[in-house]
């Protein structure tokens, strides 16, 4: 029987080196150890979410093309930053809406990285005019955002990330029982993941497991930006 795909400990050696060596004269040097050790095992856990992931929803995708697909590419785009390091020192995915291209909608998300790894979902850094369409859904469907979000068994095991205003947004009340979720930048949320259960073959049962307990979260914000889940 064939092993399901994962990491290994390779994968982790090979992203610390990157960040001891990140120029690209070392990655060059290295390319086939990131294309055995990072890309090639990426692509394949990618393609082995697919049928789980359909599961969850028709409408979300995994795509193991190496170009173009779910695999962020590992090149840092550095034109408009100050760090002008060229590579990133971790390996990430994003499993997206079919109509990503047309409009935002949220992900699923898988992120590799040496003592940092995790898995999430939802919407990162929403443009102002999605932020506040997803806001009000939040003030009119009220009960729906506390089963979804709320209830015990996401709320003790998924984290929300990024910053929240300190003040409640223009325009929503601010003695809404929701202010503090109102007040969110971001509406993504997650879970780490450890570097041993990244490189066993565990890896799928436990991605799988928790991109259905994210549904909720994800099932919502469709909702509110007039997607199918």
């Amino acid at each position: 029987m064939t092993a399901a795909p994962h990491f290994s400990p390779s994968t982790f050696r090979f992203l610390r080196a990157l960040a001891a060596h990140n120029d690209r004269t070392w990655f060059k040097a290295n390319q086939a150890r990131y294309e055995r050790d990072v890309r090639e095992p990426f692509l394949a856990v990618i393609e082995a979410l697919a049928p789980s992931l359909a599961k969850i929803s028709p409408h979300l995708r995994a795509d193991p093309r190496k170009v173009g697909g779910s695999l962020f590419r590992i090149q840092r785009d550095t034109r408009f930053s100050g760090d002008k390091q060229p590579y990133k020192t971790w390996a990430g995915a994003r499993f997206f809406h079919e109509r990503h291209r047309e409009r935002p909608a949220p992900s699923f998300y898988l992120h590799i990285q040496p003592g940092g790894c995790f898995v999430g979902g939802g919407l990162w850094h929403p443009e102002p005019a999605v932020l506040r369409q997803i806001r009000a859904f939040i003030a009119d469907n009220p009960a729906a955002w506390q089963r979804a979000v709320h209830g015990k068994a996401f709320a003790q095991r998924f984290e929300f990330w990024g910053e929240s205003l300190t003040r409640p947004p223009r325009g929503f009340d601010p003695a809404h029982p929701l202010i503090e979720d109102l007040k969110r930048k971001n509406f993504a949320a997650g879970e780490g993941l450890s570097d041993a259960v990244a490189c066993s073959e565990t890896l799928l049962p436990t991605l799988t497991a928790a991109f259905r307990a994210l549904s909720p979260l994800l099932d919502y914000l469709c909702a509110a930006l007039d997607l199918e889940f």
